[in-house]
């Protein structure tokens, strides 16, 4: 018999991978919840834990080694109870059951309201006193059905700072969710901030402290980088329809306009139709050579033909993440450039699209080549938690943002500090 454990948000999450691995004979064993820990638990959700078997399939039984098996079973499992069992006495139960009942009715409330405290439109102070309210409702709630010992001291009066923090953590915590950041990494900033003497400080230092931390996390990202050997060749990838040849054509424009560097274009896209001409017509605008190339193998001519320029630009076929004949054309393309040159490779993304296909599409763009990221389409999305999941999931580096069509104006280089205001509510 196999015996694993196996862990989930949810305990049908749990059992599917536990069917997974072990097949559709499995057994569930026991179901265990994990409490999330920390002071800040409140706003964790907890995950599940499930024990499975699987009876290993023999073409004779052993009577012998069947109870072998069964007395080793009996040692692997583990038999102590999960959480520490505690019987209350009987003269207390009446009081137990109540406590019971009035903590269900809080976490009910708690449910019914969570929804209202994202949806409100509204000033912070409205939502800092619908949290203080709720609190204080929380406390009274778990407070029926206690006997008071005549021998309790009275416990202490609420410390009016500690409330007002915690409401604003709640407030940041609810902020950082409705602006899609993941949950996982609202977490992490949740459990360093739980390091940091938050009860005793005033909400300005505790903002401070989150903002820094977060510009940390993004780091401090740099534009294409021109020193050394000439010329330098950069490679724009990425997914169809996000934008890849309007951001070379606005970063050419940059770096020819006001840094006055020689640019050229270089396109390897011969599948989309007419895209060769849509390079062509900002070639013409900004009076830059364009050389077409249509195989990995004529890149290093086509180099050659502009060895007098200061960077190449090179624009590549947009493609889906689970096309593997063009995933390997354009990692061909990447590694067939010759040594002699530098080169660098952004992957163009867009801002709308989901977390779980950006997770994916980076994963592929990641066996192909380190790149640094290109983020499109600000101006077509309210939450910008993406830009920060992707961030610390792929751990490159952000290095542009754009946020419409003009060219070159709609176009800039990533800003930590306006993206954690913005992160954080602010504009």
């Amino acid at each position: 018999m196999t015996i694993k454990k196996f862990q989930g948000k949810s305990k049908e999450e749990a059992v599917e991978k536990a069917k997974a691995e072990l097949g559709e004979d499995a057994v569930v064993m026991n179901v265990k919840e994990i409490a999330p820990k920390g002071f800040f638990k409140a706003f964790k959700k907890s995950s599940f834990e499930v024990t499975a078997a699987v009876e290993e399939k023999e073409n004779k039984v052993d009577a012998g080694m069947a109870f072998k098996n069964m007395q080793k079973m009996h040692e692997t499992i583990n038999m102590a109870a999960d959480e520490p069992i505690q019987i209350p006495p009987a003269a207390d139960s009446a009081a137990v059951l109540e406590q019971n009942k009035a903590e269900q009715s809080a976490i009910e409330f708690l449910k019914r309201n969570a929804s209202l405290l994202k949806k409100e439109d509204g000033a912070d102070q409205r939502i800092e006193e619908k949290l203080e309210n709720l609190q204080s409702i929380l406390e009274k709630q778990l407070a029926v059905g206690k006997k008071k010992d005549p021998e309790e001291k009275e416990p202490p009066k609420p410390d009016p700072k500690k409330n007002e923090n915690l409401s604003f953590i709640k407030v940041l915590y609810e902020t950082l969710i409705a602006n899609e950041v993941n949950e996982k990494y609202v977490n992490q900033v949740m459990d360093e901030l739980e390091k940091v003497n938050w009860k005793g400080n005033s909400v300005d230092y505790i903002l401070s402290n989150v903002y820094q931390k977060m510009i940390l996390k993004f780091g401090q990202p740099k534009g294409i980088d021109l020193v050394g050997k000439k010329p330098k060749i950069v490679f724009f990838v990425g997914p169809t329809g996000v934008g890849k040849t309007t951001t070379l054509a606005k970063i050419a424009s940059k770096l020819k306009v006001e840094q006055g560097k020689k640019v050229a274009f270089l396109t390897a896209d011969t599948y989309r139709i007419a895209a060769a001409e849509q390079l062509r017509t900002y070639a013409n605008i900004l009076d830059t050579p364009l050389v077409i190339i249509y195989s990995a193998e004529e890149l290093n001519q086509g180099v050659e033909q502009l060895e007098d320029y200061d960077v190449i630009l090179v624009d590549t076929a947009g493609f889906s993440h689970k096309n593997q004949s063009q995933k390997e054309d354009i990692k061909n393309l990447i590694q067939s450039v010759d040594l002699r040159y530098d080169s660098e490779v952004y992957l163009v993304l867009s801002a709308t699209t989901k977390y779980k296909d950006l997770m994916e599409i980076a994963d592929v763009y990641k066996e192909i080549s380190e790149y640094k990221i290109i983020f499109t389409k600000l101006d077509e999305t309210t939450t910008y938690g993406n830009i920060l999941n992707i961030k610390l999931y792929s751990e490159a580096e952000v290095s542009y943002i754009t946020n419409g069509q003009n060219v070159p104006d709609d176009i800039e280089l990533f800003h930590s500090q306006k993206m954690v205001k913005r992160l954080l509510g602010g504009s």
